[in-house]
């Protein structure tokens, strides 16, 4: 810094600790071709738990059929070996897979829909208004059973269908969340094209409708801005953020999508800044890589593959 300056990065602008909402067995697998014994993704959501990750997303009750990797939801959790002090949430499309959540005994779900018709269609078969009166049942009940409830907004400030979304467009829709009673909202960069700006801009917005701390950001990779969008999240109020172990996973429906980011890439970069998560990032690192043998490729995740910096001795 040179005399006189003030710093570029000044600490009083940045939230004193956030919360990595980690969706690697959930959004991380759900995509890969061969199926992963149910032992081995357990014991994966049970490693993150005690990397000091509090929220692990752990399955989905999306029809097997259409998410053959993670059939096995309730024999996943049925064995589940859950640390105190963490939570457990698992995605739940209708009022079917909220009912199989509720069997399971999961005291946390997720729900979700797109920013765009065009983009809702080809995910969920039905245009955005349909999908969000299907969702006010499933959050009435969950809630009534007294669950925590999340809503993802995906395709937030880009669909591969529909083209550029506008920040109105993304905040209307939060706002229709808020009002069904979600205590969340995850808005989701699904295709990678949000820029640090943009980011700004669609939080600005939303922020009408919800508070800060309700709002959590899950950014995709894809070219290479996921940090950097971050960041602009962290200097705007949000503190929550989704990421994936080995930056594991994408959307299947949004071409060249892959590259969600590595929490170990976040949790990294909140390090060097000063800003607690409580993770251990090596340790969600190890975890990451004993699943490479069954993923059959290296780990995507920048940091997951390089590891922590060790100078040589001297």
């Amino acid at each position: 810094m040179r005399p006189g300056r003030p710093p570029v990065v000044d600490p009083a602008r940045l939230p004193r600790a956030v919360t990595v909402y980690e969706v690697g067995p959930r959004d991380g697998l759900q995509n890969e071709a061969s199926a992963l014994p149910t032992a081995v993704k357990r014991a994966f959501v049970e490693d993150l738990a005690a990397a000091g990750l509090r929220w692990v997303e752990a399955t989905s009750f999306v029809h097997p059929r259409w998410v053959p990797q993670l059939a096995d939801a309730a024999e996943l959790l049925a064995g589940l070996a859950r640390a105190p002090d963490a939570r457990y949430p698992v995605l739940v499309p209708n009022e079917k897979g909220l009912d199989r959540a509720l069997a399971a005994g999961v005291d946390a779900v997720a729900v979700f829909a797109a920013a765009t018709d065009g983009f809702s269609q080809r995910n969920q078969n039905a245009p955005v208004a349909e999908v969000m009166a299907g969702l006010r049942p499933v959050v009435e009940r969950a809630r009534a059973a007294g669950l925590w409830v999340r809503g993802y907004l995906s395709v937030c400030w880009g669909c591969p269908v529909d083209g550029a979304v506008a920040p109105a467009q993304v905040a209307a829709l939060a706002r229709d969340l808020v009002g069904l009673g979600v205590d969340a909202v995850s808005l989701g960069d699904t295709v990678g094209v949000a820029t640090p700006g943009g980011v700004e801009r669609v939080l600005d917005a939303v922020a009408v409708h919800a508070a800060p701390e309700r709002l959590a950001l899950h950014m995709h990779d894809t070219r290479g801005a996921a940090l950097a969008n971050c960041f602009a999240g962290l200097l705007w109020g949000v503190t929550t953020f989704d990421a994936s172990a080995g930056g594991l996973g994408g959307c299947p429906y949004a071409p060249g999508a892959s590259g969600n980011l590595d929490t170990c890439d976040l949790v990294h970069l909140l390090d060097g800044l000063g800003v607690a998560t409580g993770v251990d990032v090596e340790a969600v690192r190890r975890a990451a890589t004993r699943l490479v043998p069954y993923l059959g490729r290296p780990l995507p995740g920048r940091y997951s593959r390089a590891g922590a910096f060790r100078p040589a001795p001297g």
